[in-house]
């Protein structure tokens, strides 16, 4: 997230926290794809991690993007930490270690995403080539130390530093050296929520296989295809994770901000400044606990925002869903998890293919599945089976679903080639993270550097 909101509409109820998702509903016509990709920047001399700050560093990246743009500085304190569109189609930001990050605007079609992309990577690239950066598009971090890896001067980073190793053993890892691609969409309503949240939470997992890409960690092998899908299974778990009453039934806005409520908060912001609110809840908040603490102590809604962007659930529910399995990638790959998801949830006859597939799985069979898949990819055992082929119907049935949409109201506009990449990991059966350990013990001979060079954007 770019941009922390100082919403002051004070809160009074918990009735207006469900009204807030429900808000969230539009029309089908209206329905949007926004995606979001992370990459590494390194200097392109020795593959070293670029600093904050300097003139050849991430601020001065983002000024240089920021004058070419025209889009307006986001700050925290003196400092530059992201970019936003002035219109709000869009924004760039930076991860707690350096990771650069853009959010794209909610457009039609994947083909707008990838030019997007393009023209996203290509900006930052006439910004980066003279400072000698370069940009590397996998899930995890492959070479550097945490102790190596620079710090974002961004205050809700700093206290989720601090909070992060009291509450799992990888969190910081989480921060500072994973990178994601993932893609928000639309819902009509709460019955369309509710079946659009239990297809993908259940799927999550065969995204992160599809896209695993994170097979070295401080310049060797990891043992995993998934770092990041590890590193997500003991980071926090009371506020990451699969959430099993999305699988009722009954599941439906409210049920989601009852959960919310109870997971603890990071910070509330007031005149700029970021307060730690590690120790209460956010029902704990609005029950007055930090009254006596902070002046400004009543709840608002710019205080529910910011808290339902610091869940980190598989799929993230806001006003639209977040689909949060994949590790990054390279390009074709920003395109593809949209497409594989888009196809997927947003024609009826895919959608209903889909829960049909998935109605039976039950959470402890997902989870499972959840444990399996960092370490063996689509060779995972799911009832009975490899995972690849279960891949094999879900890719299917994403492609039917995009040919649907395609024929139905973009004649012309096949958006179905950019489910490529996929196509190619089931003819291989081989993902990328299996790719990158056959070159690493094949013509790189056991060094990671060449990953820089070969899958830099």
């Amino acid at each position: 997230m770019a941009r922390d909101t100082t919403d002051q509409t004070p809160l009074s109820s918990v009735q207006e926290l469900t009204d807030y998702l429900a808000a969230g509903n539009k029309p089908r016509e209206k329905f949007r794809i926004g995606t979001e990709h992370e990459k590494f920047a390194f200097f392109r001399a020795d593959n070293s991690p670029v600093p904050y700050f300097g003139e050849a560093s991430i601020s001065a990246l983002l000024q240089g993007l920021q004058k070419k743009s025209g889009w307006d500085p986001i700050t925290d304190g003196d400092n530059i930490i992201g970019l936003g569109e002035p219109k709000g189609m869009g924004a760039i930001s930076i991860e707690p270690g350096g990771q650069f990050e853009l959010s794209g605007a909610p457009l039609e079609t994947i083909h707008e995403t990838c030019k997007e992309s393009n023209t996203h990577l290509a900006t930052l690239r006439e910004i980066a080539e003279p400072m000698g950066i370069r940009f590397l598009g996998i899930g995890g971090s492959p070479k550097w130390t945490l102790a190596e890896t620079p710090a974002m001067p961004k205050s809700r980073y700093e206290i989720m530093t601090r909070y992060m190793p009291k509450v799992g053993a990888k969190g910081l890892d989480m921060m500072y050296r994973t990178c994601t691609i993932q893609v928000n969409l639309d819902f009509s309503s709460e019955a369309d929520m509710r079946k659009k949240m239990r297809v993908s939470m259940k799927l999550q997992s065969l995204a992160t296989a599809l896209f695993a890409s994170s097979p070295f960690t401080e310049g060797k092998l990891n043992g995993l295809l998934s770092w990041r899908g590890d590193i997500w299974r003991d980071t926090d778990n009371n506020r990451s994770g699969l959430l099993d009453f999305t699988f009722r039934d009954d599941f439906g806005f409210h049920s989601y901000v009852e959960w919310a409520l109870d997971v603890p908060m990071y910070f509330v912001v007031r005149d700029g400044h970021y307060h730690d609110c590690t120790h209460v809840t956010f029902r704990q908040f609005m029950n007055g606990a930090l009254k006596g603490e902070i002046a400004a102590w009543e709840p608002t809604m710019g205080d529910w925002t910011n808290h339902l962007s610091t869940l980190f659930p598989d799929v993230r529910l806001k006003r639209f869903l977040e689909m949060r399995g994949a590790d990054g990638g390279p390009w074709r790959r920003i395109c593809g998890l949209p497409a594989f998801w888009v196809g997927l949830l947003y024609d009826d006859a895919a959608l209903e293919d889909a829960d049909m597939l998935t109605k039976d799985w039950t959470f402890e069979e997902v989870n499972a599945l959840r444990d399996a898949v960092p370490a063996q990819g689509l060779r995972a055992k799911f009832r009975g089976h490899e995972l690849y082929e279960t891949a094999r119907e879900v890719i299917a049935v994403s492609k039917a679903g995009l040919r649907a949409r395609n024929k139905l109201n973009r004649e012309g506009q096949d958006e179905t080639i950019f489910l490529a990449p996929l196509d190619e990991v089931m003819a291989k059966k081989a993902t990328l993270a299996e790719d990158l350990l056959a070159l690493y013990h094949g013509r790189w001979n056991g060094s990671v550097e060449p990953v820089f060079e070969e899958y830099q954007y």
